[in-house]
């Protein structure tokens, strides 16, 4: 099986530890020579640099774990903290 790639795009916090955003999966082309590169966000801070990291099994058990703590990256909520699907659970809710 081919190797996977996670790629992502790194959001500098000052007094903090930089926070890896992941935006997306990479593939190596069987050649050997390039990449297929999905994204499923853009790096639109900073220097829109992106990072590829090979992606293991370990990788895989912490980021299910992380959707199991309900652990959300950086911005993954609307401007208020919560959650897009709030309000539309709300809508629902009238009558």
């Amino acid at each position: 099986m081919a190797k996977m790639f996670r790629v992502y795009s790194i959001i500098e916090r000052k007094g903090q530890d930089d926070y890896w955003l992941n935006i997306g999966v990479a593939f190596p082309h069987e050649d050997g020579k390039g990449f297929n590169v999905m994204l499923q966000a853009l790096p639109i801070h900073g220097n829109g640099k992106i990072v590829l990291r090979e992606h293991d099994q370990k990788d895989q058990a912490e980021d299910d774990a992380g959707r199991d703590n309900g652990r959300r990256p950086a911005g993954s909520g609307n401007s208020r903290g919560r959650d897009r699907n709030d309000n539309a659970d709300r809508r629902t809710d009238r009558r």
